[in-house]
């Protein structure tokens, strides 16, 4: 199994538009950082999590070859972006979508000539295929479990994938949740920036959701200008704890 993260950002990216704080201004190219994202090779699947804005520019970097499924961690802009960008794919049949009825639901209205019944050329080829938080869902032969974490107020998911699990947009996870991250070898989580926010996790936060599950290595995703330079956080972090990084594969 192999994970290549896509996008390490947040909603704004890195730079961000217009700032002219050291981050954004950085030429340590992982300080580059296009919207949140992974790609996942296991078992001859190709998965991804999540298809942000940037995802063209993401896939241009990768094989051109057909994507199995994505799963959808929530409906936010910047996680959902990129699903125009799909069409190409659809020369390998129809994309699919992992993802809640809520989401469904919101994609439809937004997207509308997406998911039209009848589809004319030049709109991706999809098929939505409703998941639910509280039971496991099987791509061939891979089995996904969803993670029921909270962006404040909006449920959203998280998905653990054998000895890996990816959670984005976290500001808390009930017990019962964390409880199906026992034995994870590899966990990616958000720490958004060093101060409070209303729907994110700050770095202390996310750092107490590590020392918690106790995985073998952990990576930072879904972090905004705020967080720092790359170079000095990977001087603060705790041992096996890193920060992503665009780019970044690791193997599972």
């Amino acid at each position: 199994m192999k994970v290549k993260f896509l996008g390490t950002g947040t909603s704004t990216g890195i730079p961000r538009i217009g700032c002219t704080c050291q981050v954004c201004h950085s030429p340590d190219t992982r300080d580059k950082r296009l919207r949140s994202s992974v790609r996942i090779e296991v078992d001859g699947k190709i998965l991804l999590i999540d298809c942000s804005p940037d995802f063209r520019q993401q896939a241009l970097t990768l094989p051109f070859g057909k994507i199995d499924a994505v799963l959808f961690t929530h409906e936010h802009y910047d996680h959902v972006g990129g699903i125009d960008d799909l069409r190409p794919y659809s020369i390998f049949g129809p994309v699919d979508l992992y993802m809640e009825e809520r989401l469904e639901t919101v994609l439809r209205e937004k997207l509308s000539y997406c998911f039209t019944k009848y589809r004319y050329g030049g709109v991706p080829n999809l098929t939505v295929r409703q998941i639910s938080a509280d039971r496991d869902f099987r791509i061939g032969t891979v089995t996904v479990t969803p993670i029921r974490v909270m962006h404040c107020r909006l449920p959203i998911l998280g998905f653990r994938i054998r000895n890996f699990a990816y959670l984005t947009d976290v500001k808390t996870v009930e017990e019962t949740e964390l409880k199906k991250l026992e034995g994870v070898d590899t966990l990616v989580i958000s720490a958004l920036r060093k101060t409070e926010h209303i729907s994110h996790q700050t770095l202390e936060e996310a750092l107490k959701i590590i020392d918690r599950v106790k995985p073998g290595i952990a990576y930072l995703t879904h972090m905004s200008h705020e967080i720092g330079l790359h170079a000095q956080m990977e001087r603060e972090l705790p041992p096996r704890v890193f920060p992503a990084y665009d780019g970044l594969e690791v193997p599972v």
